[in-house]
C-alpha cells in the first residue's frame, strides 16, 4: 500500500512518533512515561528511529541534570504522515458504505 510504512507500524515506534508529531523538543522521560515503557525499551526504539533519520536525539545539563530530548526530523515528520494516510485509507476502505449501513 502506498505509503505504508512497514519500519514505522512497530507500535512501539508507531506510539513514539505520533507522541512527537504535534511537539517540538520532547524530555525522554516524557516520552517513556507517555509510551509507558522502559528507559532501555526506548532507548532501543529512539536509535532505531535516528538511524533511519526519522528523530533527532540532544543531550545536555540542565542545572547539572542530564536530560535527553527527543524531536522528529523533516523526514519523520513526512514519513509519519504518509503512514497515517495509508492508515486512514485502510480504515475508510473498511466502513461499510452509506447505502449498505442502511440495508441493515
Amino acid at each position: 500500500m502506498d505509503g505504508f510504512d512497514e519500519f514505522l507500524h512497530v507500535p512501539a515506534r508507531l506510539s513514539v512518533v505520533a507522541l512527537l508529531a504535534p511537539a517540538d523538543w520532547v524530555e525522554f522521560a516524557f516520552v517513556r512515561d507517555a509510551v509507558g515503557t522502559s528507559d532501555s525499551a526506548l532507548s532501543k526504539q529512539l536509535t532505531a528511529l535516528a538511524n533511519a533519520g526519522y528523530v533527532t536525539v540532544k543531550k545536555g545539563r540542565d542545572g547539572g541534570v542530564r536530560r535527553t530530548h527527543v524531536r522528529l526530523t523533516l523526514e519523520g515528520r513526512a514519513a509519519f504522515a504518509r503512514h497515517a494516510a495509508a492508515l486512514e485509507r485502510i480504515v475508510a476502505a473498511a466502513r461499510p458504505a452509506p447505502d449498505r449501513e442502511e440495508a441493515t
